[in-house]
């Protein structure tokens, strides 16, 4: 198959490319012994995965947050510029802890507005959603959903990476790597914003150069048009919920179906493939018990396609949980469902068979169940009960907040003086 050709070293030697080829296999496109060679030369260094996973975009939004040196994001984890970001930012830990005044956190609301801009930009994970909303929680910075998709309505897709794109993150590198991205940017960015180099992300912007128009697209001529990430609301989800476009077919964007629903990842392991559930590809896929009290929200929000419709060549449907997904995932997933199944949020009302409908453009995710049909449901829903009753498990399940406000602890929001270092609020002075 030419898809082999690509496995030692290709555009599919990442984990975007085991997920595409996991999918063959069970399609039955992909012989077992082909797939053992790929698996045996996929990701043949050391490092993350080589596409806009979450480490990538972790990575990329730190330098645009200022909380990394501008460049050093994506250098490879065998090029020898490692070890030159890695002197330099000794250097400049000293210079900080010695500085006659700490200065005030480089996180305000500039930082966070740019680095859901780059997040939107290339078409990054989901994850960082998440850990920039606990991030901000802990920075005492206000931020929310919706500015996220405020943003993410005027970011165009610029980075031509995979999962949304063709290349991988080396490509990026050489192309300009983060620099480059925030230069072609600059309308969209707050350039007085500040980075732990001393600079404003102006004068990284001033000093970036552009090497690749086909890795760094444009403004006005993205990887894709429309937006990238959005952030969708309804009787389903009430306090949100997010979805990566640009990882989705776009018919699914707009679409109606009948919920087909799994209480855990197990059950779907167990029955995704039994003929008896009566999936088609029009059908809804509902995972819950899977968020942050119900299961520690691990990503299992890309559920697996039932192997006859793989085997049809459906390769996308819709599909809806309370769980995170895999940057290097794709597919329509609505992911991050709030408030939670565990915690009685209405995905734990769903029934197999009842219609969902999803409408991307007016941001919408409805259960389409009379009201009073859902009070029903609900006076008969019953909480599980704790598993824990002492210790960091109790801890955690009585305070992890839900994920439109970052999973994380309650008694960790907002920045109180009076438990940090004199001095951390002071005004900023001049550069580092």
């Amino acid at each position: 198959m030419k898809s082999r050709g690509a496995s030692t070293g290709g555009n599919l030697a990442n984990a975007t490319g085991v997920w595409r080829m996991v999918d063959k296999l069970r399609a039955g496109e992909f012989a077992e012994g082909e797939f053992a060679d790929f698996e045996r030369n996929v990701m043949g260094t050391v490092g993350h995965c080589a596409e806009m996973g979450t480490a990538s975009s972790m990575a990329v939004i730190s330098e645009a947050l200022g909380i990394s040196l501008p460049g050093s994001s994506l250098v490879p984890a065998v090029d020898r510029r490692r070890n030159q970001f890695a002197r330099e930012v000794g250097r400049r830990s000293v210079i900080l802890a010695n500085a006659a005044e700490a200065g005030r956190t480089l996180l305000d609301r500039r930082a966070f507005d740019n680095a859901i801009t780059l997040l939107c930009a290339v078409g990054g994970s989901t994850n960082a959603i998440i850990h920039l909303l606990a991030l901000a929680g802990r920075a005492g910075v206000d931020l929310s959903l919706e500015r996220f998709d405020e943003i993410g309505r005027r970011v165009p897709l610029i980075a031509n990476v995979q999962p949304a794109g063709e290349h991988l993150t080396e490509r990026l590198m050489a192309a300009g790597g983060v620099p480059a991205l925030l230069k072609r940017l600059a309308p969209l960015l707050h350039l007085d914003a500040r980075s732990v180099s001393g600079q404003t992300i102006g004068d990284v912007v001033s000093a970036a150069e552009i090497l690749d128009e086909d890795v760094i697209r444009p403004l006005d001529k993205p990887v894709r048009i429309g937006e990238t990430l959005a952030v969708v609301r309804g009787n389903l989800a009430p306090d949100g919920a997010v979805i990566k476009v640009c990882a989705a077919e776009a018919r699914l964007l707009n679409h109606r179906g009948r919920a087909v629903v799994f209480e855990d990842v197990q059950t779907i392991a167990d029955r995704i493939d039994d003929p008896a559930l009566g999936i088609d590809e029009n059908s809804i896929l509902i995972l819950r018990n899977a968020g942050p009290v119900g299961a520690a929200m691990p990503e299992w929000g890309m559920l697996p396609l039932p192997r006859h419709l793989l085997a049809q060549g459906v390769r996308d449907m819709l599909r809806i949980s309370d769980a995170r997904m895999s940057g290097t995932a794709y597919g329509a997933a609505i992911l991050h469902v709030s408030p939670e199944a565990a915690v009685g949020g209405p995905l734990a009302l769903v029934r197999d068979g009842d219609m969902i409908e999803f409408n991307l453009a007016e941001r919408r995710l409805d259960l389409l169940v009379d009201s009073d049909e859902l009070e029903r449901r609900r006076a008969q829903w019953q909480a599980p009960q704790p598993r824990h009753n002492r210790g960091y498990r109790s801890l955690y399940s009585r305070h992890i907040e839900q994920a439109h406000r970052g999973c994380d602890f309650d008694f960790l929001r907002g920045a109180e003086k009076d438990s940090l270092p004199d001095g951390l609020f002071d005004g900023w002075v001049g550069g580092w």
